[in-house]
């Protein structure tokens, strides 16, 4: 639905749990209170129809329009040039860039702040380097500056390679089901139409940015590589960024494309970035190391900083530090101890109390040790599964499937059934409230097994999607139930009670518009206000309920039924949500000390101190190199969490 709409279904809900609760009190004025939440129920049911998206069934169910696809094509270029803006900041890049250059098998050199012009020049590019040359940044750069200028074409769709499995599914499958998951408002069906997500790839009105087919296992290099020529053949724009070596053992091209290779920094633009980014203090202990680069400029310390990566790692690791222990040949004798040094330091680095974490704007001081030994740990559970995205719900998968689900259900069986039983020992059958309680907790404690196990269905185009039919169907169920146990007006209150809470599921199931850019922290807080508002839903039901059963003069079981209300409604609310799932192994997870409690402000914290980057609703490790050194060995294979869903 329609902004509009969305937050008038939002008023409604608001409107009716409060008029509901006010017909406590309507007898003192003379009105019958089954009369008054008749008329409020009719007039919700009302409302609803009139919002309806599924009833204006032209709109909802057609296909997405040249018009529908134009305005979603232009409403994710803004949420995608937000991201990839905020994304920029996060690395420092507005302040201190490094100048990439560039040579071109066939056609001209050039250099990353004209990535845009060449790009115009050819809308088919591949980018080569060795590890840590600069790849990924260069073609964010790029999206930046196509979404910058964009005015009416495809929209450049950046996307890692590492979360494809070319044998499980098609390219552009696989990008559809990205688009969706990184921005659900395409499912806007009013706004955009049906299979919005879909025609934008179909019609080529995105085109993709490719990142990493070097994170592609080797056996399945060379076939990705013909899929994606296939789904994106002749001059149509694509963007690829691929390891030197590896992109030479495919044995295969990209037909049409301009293939540059990122070349070694210049020595003095290292210097630059170094005394830039240093204090004073800092910058002079550089000196003898930039007089080494300059008696030797194809040294083993010049080779190992000639990639952006390395220069900015030194630049975090001896922010506070000595650099000239570089120059010991002994304990670095070649390029690679000397970058395996410098990642094994980043967190010692960007961690701690030596200040970096005040210029990073990070929210607080974490230990160094346990920050350490944190990351380690998210670091080897993503080698364990072969993934190089980090995403907060997908952090079910380091606790046991078995052991999660007994956690999970354990804790809503309790809440869930502790909420009936408290509720039935101050009701009129007090010894039914062992039975009651323990049923309850049964019933939710088997229900959350079934939920851990299984993924929530897509919804559905039919009936289902209508706000009028589903909340109405469902109210009218439970106040029938209620209604026989304790009378009519118990019914009418808890059956509006659980039509409110369907319809708020509804408002704020998904994104009305694509505003707001994906990230991990806005994914989850949709989460969370799913199951708060439901919460407080029903304790506003039960409490108005207890209320009309037991009389309204009785204030005490009013606040007793809106207490076991809200614990009621959070087991009903979070059974299907990651967020809950997410919590319970954060939880278990943290009290073994494998993480910390405020995991999600940690992880933006080292996003802030250039440990990890975001990557739309998902985190990474800044570069494979320090992932694969804070895990330990490197993997030997890089798999989707698709091929593991």
């Amino acid at each position: 639905m329609s902004r509009f709409r969305q937050r008038a279904v939002l008023t409604g809900c608001v409107l009716a749990a409060v008029l509901a609760a006010a017909g406590l009190f309507v007898t003192d004025y003379g009105i019958d209170p089954d009369l008054w939440l008749i008329g409020l129920a009719l007039g919700f049911l009302a409302l609803l129809a009139a919002l309806d998206p599924w009833l204006h069934r032209r709109r909802a169910a057609g296909l997405a329009t040249d018009e529908n696809l134009d305005a979603a094509a232009s409403a994710l270029s803004r949420a995608l040039h937000a991201q990839w803006n905020e994304e920029c900041r996060a690395r420092g890049l507005q302040d201190h860039l490094l100048d990439l250059h560039w040579s071109a098998v066939r056609g001209e050199p050039g250099h990353s702040d004209a990535v845009v012009r060449a790009f115009h020049r050819n809308p088919r590019m591949v980018f080569l380097g060795e590890p840590g040359a600069g790849k990924s940044t260069t073609v964010m750069l790029l999206t930046i500056g196509l979404l910058d200028r964009l005015v009416d074409g495809p929209v450049p769709f950046l996307l890692p390679l590492s979360t494809w499995d070319p044998e499980a599914e098609d390219v552009r499958t696989w990008m559809t089901r990205r688009l969706y998951e990184d921005h659900p408002a395409l499912r806007n069906t009013e706004l955009y139409g049906s299979y919005a997500g879909d025609l934008l790839v179909e019609q080529r009105r995105i085109f993709p940015v490719l990142d990493g087919l070097d994170q592609i296992p080797p056996q399945q290099r060379a076939d990705a590589l013909d899929r994606i020529n296939r789904a994106f053949p002749g001059s149509h724009p694509l963007v690829l960024t691929c390891r030197t070596d590896e992109f030479a053992e495919t044995a295969a091209a990209v037909p049409n494309a301009q293939v540059v290779e990122l070349q070694p920094l210049d020595l003095e633009e290292v210097a630059g970035y170094l005394r830039s980014v240093s204090d004073p203090v800092t910058a002079a202990r550089w000196e003898p190391v930039f007089l080494h680069l300059r008696d030797e400029p194809d040294g083993r310390l010049a080779e190992a900083l000639s990639t952006p990566l390395a220069v900015w790692l030194a630049g975090v690791v001896y922010g506070y530090g000595e650099p000239s222990e570089l120059l010991d040949r002994a304990r670095f004798p070649d390029r690679v101890a000397i970058e395996n040094h410098l990642a094994d330091l980043l967190v010692n680095g960007a961690f701690g109390d030596r200040g970096v974490a005040h210029q990073a704007r990070a929210s607080q001081v974490w230990p160094r040790e346990k920050a350490a030994r944190w990351l380690a740990f998210l670091a080897g559970e993503m080698r364990r599964r072969g993934v190089r995205e980090l995403g907060w719900w997908e952090l079910r998968r380091s606790v046991g499937a078995t052991w999660l689900a007994l956690l999970g259900a354990i804790a809503l069986g309790l809440i869930g059934g502790f909420g009936v039983a408290w509720l039935m020992a101050y009701a009129s059958t007090p010894k039914l409230a062992p039975i009651t309680g323990l049923a309850a907790g049964v019933a939710v404690a088997v229900a959350a097994l079934y939920a851990s196990g299984h993924r929530v269905p897509k919804p559905k185009l039919g009936v289902w999607r209508s706000l009028v039919v589903v909340s109405g169907v469902l109210g009218t169920a439970a106040g029938l139930v209620f209604g026989a146990l304790y009378g009519l007006s118990a019914g009418l209150v808890v059956g509006l009670g659980i039509a409110v809470a369907v319809a708020l599921r509804f408002g704020l199931g998904s994104s009305a518009e694509l505003s707001h850019p994906s990230s991990p922290k806005w994914t989850m807080a949709r989460d969370r206000i799913a199951v708060w508002t439901g919460s407080l839903v029903l304790a506003v039901v039960f409490g108005a309920a207890a209320g009309l059963v037991f009389g309204p003069t009785q204030s005490g079981m009013v606040g007793l039924g809106l207490a076991c209300g809200l614990m009621l409604g959070f087991t009903l609310s979070v059974l299907h949500l990651r967020w809950w799932w997410f919590t319970v192994a954060r939880i278990w997870l943290a009290m073994r000390g494998k993480l910390p409690w405020e995991l999600m402000v940690f992880l933006e914290d080292a996003r802030k101190l250039g440990v990890l980057r975001q990557a739309g609703a998902a985190y990474q490790f800044r570069h494979a190199l320090v992932q694969d050194r804070l895990a330990g060995d490197r993997p030997s294979a890089v798999r989707s969490d698709a091929e593991l869903a």
